[in-house]
């Protein structure tokens, strides 16, 4: 049972180092490389998480090899907080992307785009001036514009070659002006405001739009609701796989502890009983 247990703290912390071996050669990469704006916002993460984990899993093993447990109590100690921050993190993400969160704020913007449908944390959080120029970087930096021109006002967005398809909420929203604008195209990417404007042309995303490519309609409020509602997404999809680890590091914090109690029963039947 020793052994067995041993065995299975070994193997899953020996995963557990290759894991975090690669995130940290991924921030070292990004950090060698002159990358994108987005791979450069993946730098410190990846590497703060790839150090955290071969800590956990350096500990585990040097626990399950020695059978010290003083180091399987430290072991076991970062596992349950592990298990803490994830089960902390899962709840906060799920009020965060809870649609009803953010019914109180009144809306803004015309039409669907409006930010008040939407958690406050996640608008301050996205929409601020320095989080949304780093967005926005990522964006120009991935081409999700770089179709746009084939597409007319109102029309789904095609994906971008074969492999890799950006949102039609998120191609629409940033593109092209708003339908309801009334711009009209005169080429493959300039959009001009008709000598008789339309009713909404005096709205912000109106008067925002740019024929420039670095700046479209990116500073929209119909830009930002596609990237909120892409993020809110994302992150219930996070909530689910945090859930999952929760499962799978309970499941490993239960064998360490059979583990720590085992070594110390064995431990104790192998020692001399002074009053034998």
């Amino acid at each position: 049972m020793v052994r067995a247990s041993n065995g299975m703290i070994i193997a899953l912390n020996v995963a557990t180092m290759a894991v975090a071996l690669s995130a940290m050669g991924f921030s070292l990469w990004f950090h060698v490389r002159d990358g994108s704006q987005c791979q450069r916002i993946l730098k410190t993460p990846l590497l703060v998480v790839g150090v955290a984990l071969v800590v956990v899993a350096a500990t585990g093993l040097v626990g399950a090899i020695t059978g010290s447990s003083p180091v399987m109590w430290a072991y076991l100690f970062m596992l349950l907080a592990l298990i803490v921050s994830l089960v902390v993190f899962t709840v906060f993400t799920v009020m965060v992307t809870n649609r009803g969160v953010g019914r109180a704020v009144s809306g803004q913007g015309v039409g669907d785009h409006r930010l008040g449908n939407y958690s406050k944390w996640l608008q301050r959080y996205v929409v601020n001036a320095r989080n949304w120029d780093q967005i926005k970087s990522c964006m120009i930096d991935a081409g999700v514009c770089k179709l746009a021109a084939n597409v007319k006002t109102g029309d789904i967005y095609t994906p971008i070659g074969k492999h890799l398809f950006f949102p039609p909420n998120l191609q629409s929203g940033c593109c092209k002006p708003p339908g309801y604008c009334g711009m009209e195209r005169r080429n493959s990417s300039y959009w001009v405001m008709p000598k008789k404007h339309g009713p909404a042309a005096g709205e912000p995303d109106c008067k925002a739009w740019s024929n420039k490519a670095e700046e479209m309609c990116y500073g929209c409020d119909a830009c930002k609701k596609a990237v909120l509602t892409n993020i809110r997404r994302e992150w219930k999809m996070v909530a689910l796989i945090n859930m999952g680890i929760i499962v799978i590091v309970t499941v490993v914090y239960s064998i360490g502890c059979c583990d720590l109690r085992n070594n110390r029963f064995h431990y104790h039947i192998k020692s001399p009983h002074p009053h034998a």
